[in-house]
């Protein structure tokens, strides 16, 4: 069976998607998948397990290897067309249920296009270009070192009713490696004893929690704990790195620059992780690092971490502006969030250990 999974972008999104690719693998092994996905975000899909090819699209330049074949737009969407029709996939799922995700799935020319049904699409036309949809599921209760009825993830593994497939626990299965530069700087924050990783930054503005508060979180943990703390930054964020390094007295310092293969490594040797919702949050969660996480527009009950043991510090329920990159009051609700609240919460997580 050949299989095209559509899911183009963000990195957070395509964590989330992960665990279908690995429920497809275990029940059927010999099926080819290939992702469909944009340049941005495809370094997330290389470090994937069970993937046999990723098409990217707007990429800069086009490029093929065996694991990855990339399309420039303008004409290289056309030639992105033909390679997918030339492919002949059996089965086409839409995991992003956007307009321009669903005409992918459609141009393939796979014989089964399957999203989810018009209520549970971000775009409601996307339905218009399935052969089939799907009604997501709602599980109660937690699986075991899973997620509840209410993630994301349930909701895209709800997707392979439509493949007779019912997958057990989610599984994301990831294989970082890390530079000798990032190899230098796990092991001159402690190594094998033990780091904090802190990342302040997100793409909405709303989601961020003061720089200052982490630099007194650090500062904290590292008299309570005896940690150092690593602060992980993304284009533009070098500055707020800064920030929070200066008002940590010394308890953090900035990680050197990350590829995203760098920051699972990170991540993955990390004591515990302290970040809002996004991408690298995420990583941590899929590579079974400890978390504390920081909540404000988004529900965790969706967004967030699922091991039972993962500390969440959440102002949704009392959020205006759910789902909106800026705060409609402004003062960002995940502002009401104490940094003792936060100390705490790392103190707690810190004992319970990990997976």
């Amino acid at each position: 069976m050949r299989i095209l999974i559509v899911r183009l972008s963000a990195l957070g999104d395509i964590v989330h998607a992960l665990p279908v690719l690995a429920a497809i693998k275990q029940a059927i092994p010999d099926a080819q998948v290939d992702w469909l996905v944009e340049e941005n975000y495809a370094a997330m899909l290389a470090l994937a397990t069970g993937l046999n090819r990723r098409v990217i699209v707007r990429a800069k330049s086009a490029s093929e290897t065996p694991e990855a074949i990339a399309f420039t737009s303008g004409g290289g969407y056309l030639r992105a067309t033909r390679y997918l029709r030339a492919e002949r996939y059996d089965v086409a799922l839409d995991l992003q249920g956007l307009l321009k995700s669903a005409v992918w799935a459609r141009v393939s020319g796979a014989r089964r296009v399957i999203g989810f049904d018009r209520a549970h699409l971000r775009e409601e036309l996307a339905a218009s270009f399935y052969s089939e949809s799907v009604v997501p599921n709602r599980p109660t209760g937690q699986q075991a070192n899973g997620p509840s009825g209410d993630h994301v993830i349930q909701k895209n593994l709800s997707i392979l009713s439509a493949l007779q497939i019912a997958p057990a626990a989610p599984e994301l299965r990831l294989q970082p490696i890390a530079t000798p530069e990032m190899v230098k700087a796990i092991q001159a924050a402690g190594g094998s004893n033990g780091y904090i990783v802190i990342n302040p930054g997100a793409a909405w503005p709303n989601k961020c929690w003061p720089p200052d508060r982490f630099g007194a979180v650090a500062n904290a943990l590292r008299d309570r704990t005896g940690l150092h703390s690593l602060v992980t930054w993304g284009p533009k964020e070098r500055a707020l790195a800064d920030a929070v390094s200066q008002a940590s007295g010394g308890a953090a310092t900035p990680a050197p620059p990350t590829s995203v293969s760098d920051l699972a490594a990170l991540m993955q040797s990390a004591a515990l992780a302290i970040s809002g919702d996004t991408g690298p949050l995420h990583i941590a969660a899929a590579v079974g690092t400890p978390i504390v996480g920081l909540f404000g527009p988004t529900r965790p009950e969706r967004n967030g971490p699922w091991e039972p043991r993962d500390e969440v510090l959440s102002r949704s329920e009392t959020c205006v502006c759910h789902h909106k990159r800026r705060c409609l009051r402004g003062a960002p609700c995940i502002n009401e969030i104490a940094v003792d609240q936060v100390i705490a919460a790392a103190e707690r997580r810190l004992r319970s250990g990990r997976a």
